[in-house]
């Protein structure tokens, strides 16, 4: 579709879904639907796409913001699932440069710790070999002075050596839209806000979804010849829908990830450590002048539609990491933010600790057919995309005896942003044209190519190339942008995961949220009460986030 992804195409895509019969509707805009529709909408079948709330709220905004080949994985003997990651994190990297990025990691060994100099390196020679010796680069092994040099502020004591090898960090909310907006260029309909209360059957047979549009309280039904389920930890919510008695899939875990000033912590590069209180695997990750500490991995019987971080999980990471980096003496009071995420993991009956729980997936097909894809992991999407992508052109082989092109060329075609490989081009392009080096650097982390868009709306409307907060390289212009071209339709969908100042700013960025909710008024219409509820609602998630972490002490 030339159309941008708008709140004026979500609208015209509703009405046309309610008129028409799709080839295949995907419930479920996280990055597992989005890769589906991508596929799909590449091989030419008539695709939508519906999401409860805004794309990625769930998982694909909330996980460690690693592509990688799973390192850990291999002491389960997951070589299978080894291999595909690092095939998938290659071709991540080339089709999404501005998002996706080669980081080194740090693995240090201490006496007594879990993981021994041997093993970490027969484990780092598999690693490579598994990638065929096409990853970034090949690890390094180290020895304690290596390691010292690399991370003075590392704990020394106990310190034995280490290894650096290679993995990739990236933007997991806006990965998820780049390839939402493929699917939409491809000419997938998408709307978000859109939640699903049943299926349409005939026949027995599942040919649509009855659903509620949660911005204008429409209910329509959507048909379609295939619906996939395609909704992370709410797998088994939606299968009940079609079928009450269904057993579980899976097994969610929540993943808490929080956020400390880099300083704090003192480390140079990302780190991967095995957790003193537990041994389980965890990372120390740079985001400019943040870190990242994560994950915990705590199963979960309620699967909430807001996961919420708590004091416990909090204190594991920073007790976790005060044990690595004890100048660090890191405490509740040094915590920017926090997020929790939930796992799709398969249930796995032999499985005691949720370390063991396979991140395989697996597609299953109920009796009414619609078709489920279950577990998985953020790396490899694409490829699990492909799969259930398959399993649809058969039925729809079936249906009418059509002939659906075998594979869609999503490995090879870059992703909306990321058209050019080399981003310091585009950086010294706005550079040129006047904007600060620090803001250009930052934009084109964000939009890639597209960054040029952006900067053309701040200097047609120089009120806009006005920071939303002082000191943070996040513009006006880029709420515009989001409403316009990436079905902006909230203050959290633009501070939350456009922007991700909500994670970034240690007032989760609530004096900014009247400033969009201004901006995005203007762009969606919204009246002077609607524009002021949109901002409180803001605040009052920032609220409920930072209370969940930090609880008011007794007086």
């Amino acid at each position: 579709m030339d159309q941008p992804l708008s709140a004026a195409t979500r609208r015209a895509s509703l009405e046309a879904l309610s008129a028409e019969t799709v080839d295949l509707l995907v419930i479920g805009g996280g990055i597992t639907g989005a890769g589906i529709a991508r596929d799909a909408a590449m091989r030419g079948l008539t695709t939508a796409l519906v999401d409860a709330g805004d794309f990625g709220r769930g998982t694909s905004s909330r996980s460690s913001r690693l592509v990688h080949g799973g390192l850990r994985y291999l002491e389960h003997g997951w070589l299978r699932l080894v291999f595909e990651s690092s095939r998938e994190r290659g071709t991540l990297l080339r089709i999404a440069p501005h998002l996706v990025r080669p980081a080194p990691f740090l693995f240090p060994v201490h006496a007594g710790g879990r993981v021994g100099r041997w093993t970490l390196a027969a484990g780092l020679w598999l690693y490579d070999a598994l990638s065929l010796f096409r990853n970034v680069r090949r690890h390094q092994g180290l020895s304690r002075k290596g390691v010292r040099r690399l991370e003075p502020a590392l704990r020394d004591q106990d310190l034995k050596g280490g290894a650096v090898y290679y993995d990739a960090q990236c933007d997991d909310a806006r990965l998820t839209l780049a390839t939402l907006r493929s699917a939409h260029r491809h000419g997938s309909r998408i709307a978000n806000y859109v939640a699903v209360t049943g299926f349409e059957k005939a026949g027995g047979r599942v040919r649509g979804a009855l659903t509620l549009d949660r911005v204008t309280g429409a209910r329509r039904t959507l048909h379609a010849h295939v619906v996939v389920n395609a909704t992370g930890p709410w797998t088994d919510l939606v299968r009940r829908l079609d079928e009450p008695s269904a057993t579980p899939l899976l097994r969610p875990t929540k993943g808490v990830h929080i956020v400390v000033p880099r300083h704090r912590v003192g480390h140079t590069e990302a780190l991967t450590l095995t957790s003193p209180l537990d041994g389980r695997v965890m990372f120390v990750l740079p985001w400019g002048d943040l870190s990242i500490l994560g994950t915990t991995d705590t199963d979960i019987t309620d699967v909430p539609e807001e996961p919420l971080a708590d004091v416990d999980d909090v204190t594991y990471l920073l007790r976790s990491t005060n044990a690595y980096f004890p100048d660090a003496r890191l405490n509740l009071d040094d915590v920017v933010s926090a997020w929790a995420g939930l796992r799709p993991l398969l249930a796995s009956p032999g499985a005691t600790s949720t370390a063991a729980v396979p991140r395989e997936h697996r597609i299953v097909e109920s009796a009414s057919g619609l078709v489920t894809i279950a577990g998985g992991k953020l790396t490899t999407h694409r490829s699990m995309a492909a799969e259930v992508v398959d399993r649809v052109a058969r039925r729809l082989r079936r249906l009418d005896g059509r002939s659906v092109p075998r594979r869609a060329a999503t490995d090879t075609e870059p992703l909306p942003g990321g058209e050019v490989r080399d981003l310091d081009l585009i950086v010294r392009d706005l550079v040129d044209e006047g904007m600060e080096e620090s803001l250009a650097r930052a934009l084109v982390s964000r939009y890639g190519t597209e960054a040029a868009a952006v900067a053309n709306l701040a200097r047609r409307e120089p009120a806009l190339s006005r920071p939303l907060l002082p000191g943070q390289p996040v513009i006006g212009a880029e709420v515009v942008h989001q409403a316009r071209r990436e079905m902006a339709m909230t203050v959290a969908d633009v501070l939350a995961r456009r922007t991700r100042l909500f994670l970034e700013d240690p007032h989760q960025a609530v004096e900014a949220a009247p400033a969009v909710a201004g901006l995005l008024a203007a762009e969606l219409g919204w009246s002077a009460e609607e524009r002021d509820a949109q901002a409180q609602a803001y605040r009052d998630e920032a609220a409920r986030m930072r209370t969940a972490i930090t609880p008011a002490r007794p007086a």
